[in-house]
C-alpha cells in the first residue's frame, strides 16, 4: 500500500507532538533516608513500558528454557525468589504500588556474571554470580537490590524515553498507538536498555543508594555491598565481569557506599529486632 502524504506527515510530526504532550516531569519514588529526589522526564508511558517488559522478559526465558538453562537447580532458585520477595516487600517503603507488581524472578545458567530487573519487577540472577563471586545472602540481596533500584525509579523507562527521540519515535509511536509491530519493536527497545546501554551516573548513584536502603529495610546487612563490589571488581581477571561492564569504576563507589550503608545502618538494626 502506497504510504500518502497525509500519512508521512503524521509520522513525521508524530515525534515532536508526543514530545510536547507527554514528556513531563515526575517523581517515581520517595526519596527514603538516602534522600533520592531527581524528577525525570518520560515519554514513553509506565504501561506502555511494564507490558513491553513483560514481553521481553517472556522472551529471554523462552531462549533460556530452550537452551536447558532455567531453574536448573531448585534450592539456587529457592534461595534467588527468598531474598527477592523480602526486598519486594521492603519496595513499598519507596513506592506504593512496587510489592503489588507482578514479579517474576528465575535463575539462568550462564557463566556471565550478571543480574538484572526489567520495568515491573522482571528479575534475572545468572549462575555465573552465584558460582564465581560466591555471595553471602546478604550481598546478593545488595547486588538484587541495585537492580530493584532501577526498576523502582524506572531507568528503563528513561532510556527507553531517550531512544525513542533519537530513533525518531517511529516504532514508538506505533506502540503508543497500540498499531501494528510497535509493542514487539518496544520490547525490543527493553531488551536494549536492559543489555546492551549503560545507565548514566545519575542513575547508577542513585541505584547503589536506593538499594542499600532497600537491603537494610529487608533486613540484609547493608555494608554487604562494599564487599560485594569489592568481589565482583576482583572475578573479572584481566577483564571485568559484564555486570561490570554498565557500571561507573568501583574506587569512585566504594566511599559513596560505605557513607549510606552507614546512614541506613538504624533501619537494618531496626528490622532485626
Amino acid at each position: 500500500m502506497k504510504t500518502s502524504l497525509k500519512q508521512l506527515l503524521l509520522v513525521v510530526a508524530l515525534p515532536t507532538a508526543l514530545l510536547l504532550t507527554s514528556c513531563e516531569s515526575v517523581q517515581t519514588t520517595q526519596p527514603g533516608a538516602v534522600g533520592v529526589d531527581r524528577e525525570q522526564r518520560f515519554l514513553v508511558s509506565g504501561q506502555e513500558m511494564n507490558q513491553a517488559a513483560t514481553l521481553a522478559y517472556q522472551q529471554e526465558m523462552k531462549k533460556a528454557a530452550a537452551k536447558g538453562a532455567l531453574n536448573r537447580d531448585p534450592a539456587q532458585v529457592a534461595r534467588v525468589r527468598s531474598i527477592a520477595k523480602r526486598l519486594a516487600a521492603a519496595s513499598g517503603n519507596f513506592r506504593s504500588d512496587a510489592p503489588g507488581w507482578a514479579w517474576e524472578v528465575n535463575v539462568v545458567s550462564a557463566d556471565e556474571v550478571n543480574a538484572w530487573c526489567m520495568p515491573g519487577g522482571k528479575i534475572a540472577v545468572y549462575t555465573g554470580l552465584i558460582n564465581r563471586i560466591k555471595p553471602t545472602d546478604d550481598e546478593l540481596a545488595a547486588v538484587m537490590g541495585h537492580e530493584i533500584a532501577h526498576a523502582l525509579r524506572e531507568h528503563g523507562r528513561e532510556r527507553a524515553s531517550e531512544q525513542a527521540v533519537q530513533s525518531g519515535l517511529v516504532a514508538l509511536g506505533a506502540a503508543l498507538l497500540g498499531l501494528g509491530e510497535g509493542g514487539t519493536q518496544l520490547a525490543s527497545i527493553v531488551a536494549d536498555v536492559t543489555f546492551g546501554l549503560p545507565h548514566s551516573r545519575a542513575q547508577e548513584v542513585e541505584a547503589d543508594r536506593i538499594g542499600v536502603e532497600l537491603a537494610a529495610r529487608a533486613g540484609f546487612d547493608p555494608r554487604a555491598a562494599v564487599t560485594l563490589w569489592q568481589k565482583m571488581a576482583q572475578a573479572g581477571g584481566g577483564s571485568p565481569p559484564q555486570f561490570l561492564s554498565t557500571h561507573p569504576n568501583p574506587e569512585n563507589r566504594i566511599g559513596d557506599l560505605q557513607e549510606y550503608a552507614a546512614r541506613v545502618m538504624p533501619l537494618y538494626q531496626a528490622s532485626r529486632r
